[in-house]
């Protein structure tokens, strides 16, 4: 199984809070706003993090940007409805993914396939809960049906893919260079 050290696992849960400050609360990407790594930062930290403490405090983090996008930022307050409490359980999906791949995880080829496999499956019953809650519980829809979320879903996953899919590759690529470079530096220890 893959692990980091301590000190490793601390580096990189402060980059995962730093990613998702600096991404959360937009809704569209632009040339000035990426779009939200916050479902990659879920997964990822369930990748990379073995304290369960991170979870929760990724939670609250995730709260208190949107309360003060919301507050001070000018970020509508639409999504704000009792549907919110469905972010809890799309989290948990991702980061338990994360989880999930980790116990898979080898550094060759096929592990793209687990990979994948888990980052789509995950996306997809995040954008269930998610998409599917706001949906079905928070009131803005007077005659919710299965027919109309299956459009929305249809609709809406693939750019919900796209967005962790981008991330995603990029902590990939960052994977591959620090494992590439410690292996370096490892062989010409040994010469």
């Amino acid at each position: 199984m893959f692990t980091l050290s301590n000190r490793q696992q601390i580096a990189v849960g402060l980059l995962l809070i730093a990613l998702m400050a600096f991404t959360r609360g937009h809704h569209f990407s632009t040339i000035n706003h990426l779009p939200s790594a916050s479902w990659a930062v879920f997964f990822l930290a369930g990748f990379y993090v073995s304290s369960k403490a991170l979870f929760p405090l990724l939670l609250l983090e995730a709260g208190l940007l949107d309360y003060a996008g919301i507050t001070y930022g000018g970020v509508s307050s639409a999504c704000i409805s009792p549907a919110y409490i469905m972010l809890l359980p799309a989290y948990a999906s991702l980061w338990f993914a994360g989880k999930w791949y980790k116990n898979r995880y080898q550094f060759n080829w096929p592990t793209l396939l687990p990979l994948t496999a888990s980052i789509v499956v995950a996306s997809a019953v995040s954008t269930v809960l998610s998409g599917g809650g706001f949906y079905f519980l928070s009131g803005r829809y007077p005659e919710p049906t299965l027919v109309e979320y299956g459009a929305r879903f249809i609709n809406y996953f693939p750019s919900s893919l796209s967005n962790i899919a981008f991330y995603i590759a990029l902590a990939m690529a960052f994977h591959v260079l620090a494992v590439s470079a410690n292996r370096a530096l490892g062989h010409r220890q040994e010469g």
